[in-house]
């Protein structure tokens, strides 16, 4: 049944993608001359994703401490990352950041087409000079105002238990001196592990904004960045 129930959810993406990104695309042409932050389109994006969740009857999707995010101004996002769906539930937080990706994405018809039009920024791992370009770009958007979101992970945690944080965010806000903001995400990983397309059981997935760090409340890069994962291991465990 579920793997009935999975061939039916993919194809649906797949089929509706192409039509949301038209509406995407007029949007872009609309807003292009008075909305150099893409603000607009990015919502739409948001709410693109957010329907993908709402509409597969396995999942419930619960999102808290929004109003912590500002409308306005640059912030670093950090989130934990156990599923290929944390993407979608994290645009429930309908707030104008950028997502910093592994630029695979960027290479999916219509998925990436979107990203690409949306100026979200593509991440090459291990190849030095493009990782130094990728993080000028986020620091260009930061000092634009646009908060800008990352996996510090890395990438999807194969059994959902958190792993060691990488430092390019935090050595983002750093250096232009903006909070980061921890973001706890449960439950995606019982829905869909890291390998795999077949949906695994009914959750109720949660997206919960926590405090946010001032950089210079720590001594450096490696104290904000362990910071920021005790928060979010801290509401993970309550939050089990």
């Amino acid at each position: 049944m579920l793997r009935l129930l999975s061939f039916l959810y993919w194809t649906v993406i797949v089929v509706t993608c192409p039509f949301f990104f038209a509406g995407a695309l007029l949007i872009w042409v609309v807003t292009a001359p008075f909305d150099r932050r893409k603000v607009v389109l990015h919502l739409y994006s948001s709410a693109w994703a957010v329907c993908y969740v709402r509409m597969n009857p396995l999942w419930r999707l619960r999102t808290t401490g929004r109003q912590l995010l500002p409308w306005r101004g640059a912030a670093v996002l950090v989130a934990n990352h156990a599923s290929l769906i944390d993407i979608l539930v994290l645009f429930d937080l309908f707030r104008p950041y950028k997502w910093v990706s592994k630029s695979e994405i960027f290479k999916v018809p219509v998925i990436g087409w979107n990203m690409r039009l949306n100026g979200y920024v593509p991440l090459v791992r291990g190849r030095g000079e493009l990782v130094r370009r990728m993080m000028a770009r986020c620091g260009e958007l930061l000092e634009q105002g646009s908060p800008v979101l990352l996996f510090p992970e890395g990438s999807r945690s194969a059994d959902g238990t958190l792993q060691a944080f990488k430092n390019g965010a935090f050595d983002l806000a750093v250096r232009h001196g903006v909070p980061v903001f921890p973001i706890a995400v449960h439950g995606t990983g019982r829905a869909l592990p890291k390998h795999g397309l077949v949906l695994r059981e009914q959750v109720t997935a949660r997206v919960e904004v926590l405090a946010p760090l001032s950089p210079s409340d720590y001594p450096d890069v490696n104290a904000l960045r362990d910071a920021a994962r005790q928060r979010i291991e801290t509401a993970l465990e309550k939050g089990s």
